[in-house]
């Protein structure tokens, strides 16, 4: 049944694709709620979104992908929300999948792009790092963490909107929260097509954001898996120098007590993010309670 369902678009100058688009869901799908989210776009994105549904929400200016899908995620008066690119990636066939899929039980239902998918080798090999690291973390099979197109149940979702970030970053920052709090995902095959039109993600740009996402993976997860190796590595560097000075000067110099002091301080560091990490769940729960 499509009226449990909304679908959430986050738009910045995509007018072009949403003439091809938006067609396409409104004979598939006409009595279905759709969400164009437009993040300050300097085209005729807007005017063509008002031609398929009345629900456009428009930035003033750009906020970025992740406030977009904020935003579309606040109007959605349904208890799924499906979010999708404008960008002619994601295919409408394979919607319907996704709905199968999250009515059989699942709380969040994520496209997980193929071989086949039209990916260029750099972002296809960051792709799949992400996904190696965080399976790792986890211990959950993770086929796409970076994937925008989704199902997902919308009390959840709203549960981790202080989290997520106004960035591009979201998908990774969600798909992390579900797994810490006990939430059940599951992946559906697809295969994305070449995006039409400039990306937005600069290569260059943002490739130090996205190695950050890295460490943010395992940090927003777990911080120990963080701050333990790293600890660890230091007091091994501080034992190594100790060894080292004492055969070759009899002494234990300063320095092996300091890299001993830093092992020291870095992991109590991973203890309290720890802490903070736990209650920041905590109290996702306790909004869920008292709501």
């Amino acid at each position: 049944m499509t009226s449990d369902f909304s679908i959430v678009i986050p738009a910045k100058n995509e007018g072009e694709n949403l003439e091809k688009l938006l067609p396409k869901l409104r004979t598939i799908y006409p009595d279905i709620q759709i969400i164009i989210v437009d993040d300050g776009s300097t085209d005729n994105t807007k005017k063509v979104a008002i031609r398929y549904t009345s629900n456009v929400i428009t930035h003033p200016y750009s906020m970025g992908n992740g406030a977009a899908i904020k935003s579309g995620a606040r109007a959605s008066t349904t208890k799924y929300i499906i979010f999708m690119d404008a960008d002619g990636q994601h295919d409408p066939i394979y919607i319907q999948e996704l709905i199968d899929k999250i009515n059989t039980g699942y709380d969040m239902v994520v496209g997980a792009r193929t071989l086949k998918s039209q990916a260029n080798i750099f972002r296809s090999i960051g792709n799949r790092t992400y996904n190696y690291i965080a399976t790792k973390v986890t211990g959950h099979k993770i086929e796409d963490l970076t994937s925008g197109f989704r199902v997902v149940h919308k009390d959840l979702f709203n549960r981790f909107l202080y989290l997520l970030p106004n960035g591009f970053s979201y998908p990774t920052t969600i798909t992390m929260a579900f797994f810490r709090s006990g939430f059940s995902v599951s992946y559906l095959p697809i295969v994305a097509h070449k995006r039409v039109g400039k990306s937005h993600i600069n290569i260059l740009r943002d490739g130090l954001r996205f190695f950050v996402i890295i460490i943010k993976i395992a940090s927003l997860y777990s911080p120990l898996k963080v701050f333990t190796p790293v600890a660890l590595f230091t007091t091994f560097l501080g034992l190594i120098n100790y060894a080292y000075t004492y055969i070759s000067a009899e002494r234990f110099t300063n320095m092996s007590t300091l890299l001993l002091i830093v092992s020291i301080l870095i992991f109590m560091l991973g203890l309290l993010a720890e802490q903070i990490t736990v209650l920041t769940y905590a109290a996702s729960e306790r909004r869920k309670t008292d709501a």
